[in-house]
């Protein structure tokens, strides 16, 4: 589905908290409607941060925020209305039901009776949880607690779909279910998604515009296509015997800078990166370029640009993604009241 009209703006939002901390600094963007859209960055990025300031739960430093037309500081309750959300934390009460936890969540969005069961019923029939559905989510594995949070956000049938790494903790087979789902909603229901995310992976299949942040700062947008193509070779890392040495590693450099074909050397992680346009071709003029200076290759690696190479290129690291241990736990989706400025 095509974007129709920008369903987000944010203009040089800022958020500094109470310690001093620049959590994010002065990003702005655009979402379309109907569009599925994503940051992608590290822990500590500033993701968390944005979501939690666009779904009214922590006030804006500065910056110019609207959602759906609304702007965010005159009418943060028109906003709600429009909005579902899902934390990284799990937060179904582990003491109802399944069944239980999404009625409660629809009496909290004012939807009673019939038309609160059909949806209760569909929804739980969407994530694949019917078969547990009077059971206690206190029971419930890793990956149902995670399509149950799913579920509760979408009770309300909501026009704007908020996740902060929705997927964190959970195994490859119950990820790739809830991509299926995210990808169906988006395309079936026409529901905005924005994700944030630790994972590539994850940010390559899903999101057609993406944002990758580090540092509470933007450092590289565009479709995932589009932004694999900006690093315009392939990767070769390596690492060398005594690498860690400063001298060692700085002649190492020095060599795979004077190979031909290599375009950029940058430091990764501890050992180096390399960018040419035909990596494959040249492995071996750099196995004998290190054996005439005598250096030993301890390994070398070659890939087709990722959207980590990005990261990389900005950077000099790679996003590592951290997994989270993840607790149910009871309360509301969203604050009725806005919390202090901190």
């Amino acid at each position: 589905m095509g974007s129709l009209s920008d369903i987000i703006t944010v203009d040089d939002l800022v958020e500094v908290y109470g310690d001093g901390t620049k959590a994010v600094q002065g990003i702005s963007f655009r979402v379309g409607e109907g569009e599925f859209f994503g940051f992608l960055g590290p822990n500590g990025a500033g993701k968390s941060t944005t979501i939690k300031v666009l779904t009214t739960l922590l006030r804006k430093t500065s910056g110019r925020v609207t959602v759906a037309g609304y702007d965010l500081d005159k009418d943060p309750q028109e906003i709600r209305k429009l909005i579902g959300a899902e934390s990284q934390e799990t937060v179904a009460d582990g003491d109802l039901t399944g069944r239980e936890n999404l009625k409660l969540q629809g009496n909290l969005q004012q939807m009673r009776g019939a038309a609160l069961e059909e949806r209760v019923n569909e929804l739980l029939k969407l994530v694949e949880l019917e078969d547990v559905a009077d059971k206690r989510a206190a029971f419930y594995s890793g990956g149902m607690k995670k399509r149950l949070d799913l579920a509760s956000a979408l009770v309300h049938k909501p026009k704007l779909l908020f996740l902060d790494e929705p997927t964190t903790g959970l195994d490859p087979q119950s990820r790739a279910r809830i991509w299926e789902y995210l990808e169906g909603l988006n395309r079936d229901e026409g529901i905005t998604v924005f994700l944030t995310t630790q994972y590539m992976e994850e940010a390559d299949r899903l999101c057609r515009q993406l944002y990758i942040i580090d540092q509470g700062k933007v450092i590289a947008n565009g479709s995932p296509e589009e932004l694999k193509r900006q690093v315009g070779a392939d990767t070769i890392t390596l690492s060398v015997v005594g690498g860690e040495k400063d001298g060692v590693k700085a002649e190492a450099k020095q060599t795979l800078s004077g190979i031909r074909g290599v375009t950029k050397v940058i430091d990764s992680d501890g050992g180096i990166t390399a960018y040419a346009t035909n990596a494959s071709q040249i492995v071996a003029d750099i196995v004998r370029a290190f054996d005439e200076k005598n250096m030993q290759l301890s390994s070398i690696n070659l890939a087709r640009p990722s959207l980590g190479d990005i990261f990389l290129q900005h950077t000099g690291k790679r996003i590592r993604p951290e997994e989270l241990n993840t607790k149910p736990a009871s309360g509301m989706r969203f604050a009725r009241r806005r919390p202090p400025r901190e």
